[in-house]
């Protein structure tokens, strides 16, 4: 056949195929992304949908029941945001690994049923028939490329004094077919370990995580490898940036528990989980936590109040809306049924709730006009009279803050959980911003692992159910002017 001959069928069967194409019904069919969601949104449950887990080990004994039990690699539920692109997506985040309260021979700790475990990100997808799969894992690891652990600092970068213990009770050791020697094989510690609580997706794929040792603000590339960090460690020679030195009070398990970003991806928002020990753990039982913002581009900061609804009470998320909006997740750490503390543990009264802020009504601490006796004091932050703000709560109250012109953000709640689903878990952790009319809630299971007075656990929500990582769906008005 000659060439012009070959040209002519291969260009009439073209004709053929776009012909019958444009007969077919895909291009009918065919749905928008926003269509996709819509449709996903439509038949999800409105009790929730688990997320998938697998085992981490089932050999340990329950402190309760004295049968196996299983810790789980779930843990999704410490914060999660959303893709940057794509709209029935989004990343949730592992704190350090299980662990539970433990008093041992050195010391308060943790025990870690699973010491080497490395803190992660799940990357979710929400399925066309109402459910969850998990598409990725991105494991999170040191400028060398080397895994990370979920094992506490040193006490100069950010260590809170916990003693990391195995299952048994003994040290996690540097050297573990040794004995503890404290020259030779001391306890082992991780400067590079994050408890991970606060998530943002950037729209060049990588992340920033927030922390509640430092607290830290690390910057992780599209594999989970660090590029970036900020904490309030002058000396830590990680850092480009640095926030103020008033951070490093944070009191231990309730650093920074909540990330959020601008639309513009140019300045980072953190939010610290309770009552800082500024300067001691007797301001604890208050109201006041702070706010701070850093420009990415300069590092300046920002500095702002949130008042708590409860002494004490845990604020666990952050999601921005605008360069001025935010949600706050406020919580308490009750179980509306009880949960491992059984019928004795009943909550009516429990808490877990979703507030809308705007940072633009609340005083900036880092610019604010100074009045007599006001001194931004290195260590200690804006003082007044030689006092740090928590102490001028504790002995004045809210009042005493008025009366020399700085004030919390307003807030407006927005969504209660336990109203609107009967919330069974304690930790309400994560929150997802699909669109303007969706949001998505997320616990923190804790990897289904608990303890009673030292011994390990599964955590449970009532006598018959396990806790674990659920997403729920419900709507809110996040729109903004």
């Amino acid at each position: 056949m000659t060439n012009w001959k070959v040209m002519c069928v291969l260009v009439c069967s073209s004709l053929l195929l776009t012909a019958c194409n444009s007969g077919s019904d895909d291009d009918d069919t065919a749905q928008t992304p926003e269509e996709a969601l819509a449709e996903r949104l439509a038949s999800f449950p409105a009790d929730g949908v688990e997320l998938p887990f697998t085992v981490l080990r089932d050999d340990l004994i329950d402190g309760k029941t004295m049968s196996p039990f299983e810790v789980r690699n779930g843990g999704f539920g410490s914060a999660m945001t959303a893709h940057p692109s794509k709209l029935d997506e989004f990343y949730a985040l592992t704190d350090r690994g299980p662990n539970a309260n433990f008093n041992g021979d050195y010391g308060n700790g943790k025990k870690f049923p699973v010491p080497d475990y490395t803190p992660r990100m799940g990357h979710f997808r929400l399925t066309a028939n109402g459910g969850v799969e998990l598409l990725d894992t991105i494991l999170l690891k040191r400028p060398d490329g080397t895994l990370i652990s979920g094992l506490p600092n040193t006490s100069a970068l950010g260590g809170t004094g916990e003693t990391p213990y195995n299952p048994d009770g003994s040290p996690v050791l540097v050297d573990p077919s040794q004995p503890y020697d404290a020259a030779t094989n001391p306890i082992k510690l991780d400067d590079y370990g994050l408890d991970g609580e606060g998530l943002v997706a950037l729209s060049d794929g990588s992340f920033w995580v927030s922390d509640e040792y430092g607290p830290h603000m690390v910057h992780f590339d599209a594999d989970g490898k660090e590029i970036d960090r900020i904490n309030p460690f002058t000396m830590d020679a990680r850092t480009r940036f640095n926030l103020p030195a008033e951070f490093a009070y944070r009191r231990a398990n309730r650093g920074m528990e909540g990330l959020a970003i601008t639309p513009d991806e140019k300045t980072l928002v953190g939010v610290m989980q309770s009552t800082m020990d500024l300067p001691t753990k007797a301001v604890r039982a208050l109201t006041i936590t702070r706010i701070v913002t850093v420009d990415l581009e300069t590092g300046a900061i920002g500095q702002y109040l949130y008042q708590q609804e409860k002494a004490a009470n845990s604020n666990s998320e952050m999601v921005g809306l605008s360069d001025t909006d935010f949600l706050v997740l406020e919580r308490d750490g009750s179980f509306l049924y009880g949960g491992p503390g059984g019928a004795a543990g009943v909550s009516p009264n429990a808490q877990k709730q979703v507030y809308r802020i705007d940072l633009s009504t609340g005083t900036n601490l880092e610019t604010v006009a100074l009045q007599a006796g006001m001194v931004q004091d290195a260590d200690l932050g804006l003082t007044i009279d030689g006092q740090t703000l928590e102490k001028v709560v504790l002995d004045g109250g809210w009042a005493a803050l008025a009366a020399v012109g700085i004030y919390p953000v307003d807030k407006t709640l927005v969504l209660d959980m336990v109203v609107e689903a009967n919330y069974p878990h304690d930790k309400m952790e994560g929150l997802w911003r699909i669109d303007d009319k969706h949001l998505g809630v997320l616990n923190d299971d804790d990897f289904a692992t608990w303890s009673t007075g030292g011994e390990l656990e599964q955590k449970m929500l009532d006598a018959g159910t396990i806790d674990a990582g659920r997403l729920y769906i419900r709507e809110v008005d996040m729109s903004v002017d």
